[in-house]
């Protein structure tokens, strides 16, 4: 997605300030066509003040991958803005926002909208897309989650992969049937089970983490993680500066074949300014 058709969603969104006390997020993000393909069809939003990131990979041919994966973000992270900001309105009492209901009906409704985009122009028919939405309200991170595109969490020099892929070879080796090492070379790998738009409704996971100060959250396309292990992952994101991190695995997943659009955002959490504890 271009940089002015994300300043365009920025623009179109209220100014809402999610609540977070003791924290300060910093985020970076990049994309690239990879060396295989001629278009990218990977797209990604990055909305500081609102504390919104979503990459989403799409599919169905150049012209419907990128539709699909554009109106996903872009739905879902207006969607995220607005009902949560209708939810604090309508707020009564102690009882707290259901915040894990506005990012399902956030992804939801970028569901139905590709969907019915497709029925809506014959051209488009097929399209679909991956989403992985991450959203920090208070002192959690909220993660709305469809397809292979992955979130991850660095903590305390480890590793942790948040979502869980819904793909035929996850299928697989969550079935005993395939190790973890043969489902990174089987010629099922790419074989998604469930996305945004192939048919109207969607089963959305979604789920949540308390944030720690050091906290380190990667979102990125399986262009990047079907040529990059997790432990690589760590090094490189341990190993440089936070701004430089997506170019160096885009640059590392490309050198090892490229086979596939790669994007990647990394969100830190740190500190606020003044505070040392």
């Amino acid at each position: 997605m271009s940089k002015t058709n994300r300043r365009d969603v920025r623009r179109s969104l209220p100014r809402l300030e999610t609540a977070v006390p003791d924290f300060r997020l910093v985020a970076h993000g990049a994309t690239d066509v990879g060396r295989r393909r001629e278009v990218n069809e990977d797209s990604f939003l990055i909305l500081p003040r609102n504390h919104v990131w979503i990459v989403a990979d799409g599919m169905g041919g150049h012209a419907g991958g990128q539709v699909a994966s554009t109106l996903t973000i872009g739905t879902v992270g207006d969607a995220l803005v607005r009902r949560l900001s209708d939810a604090e309105e309508k707020a009564e009492g102690p009882d707290p926002i259901n915040v894990a209901m506005v990012m399902e009906e956030s992804v939801l409704e970028a569901c139905h909208t590709v969907f019915d985009t497709a029925r809506e122009q014959p051209e488009l028919t097929g399209m679909g897309s991956t989403v992985t939405a991450m959203m920090v309200y208070g002192a959690e991170a909220w993660f709305g989650h469809v397809g292979d595109s992955r979130a991850y969490l660095v903590r305390e020099g480890k590793i942790h992969q948040i979502t869980e892929d819904h793909s035929l070879v996850q299928e697989h080796v969550a079935a005993g049937l395939i190790t973890p090492e043969q489902a990174r070379v089987s010629v099922i790998r790419n074989i998604i089970t469930r996305s945004i738009g192939f048919e109207r409704h969607v089963k959305v996971d979604v789920g949540a983490v308390p944030l720690e100060r050091g906290d380190l959250f990667l979102l990125c396309s399986d262009g990047l993680t079907g040529h990059v292990e997790d432990h690589e992952l760590l090094e490189i994101i341990e190993g440089n500066k936070r701004g430089a991190v997506p170019k160096i695995l885009i640059d590392l997943a490309n050198s090892r074949g490229g086979e596939d659009n790669c994007t990647v955002i990394l969100v830190a959490v740190t500190a606020r300014r003044g505070r040392r504890s």
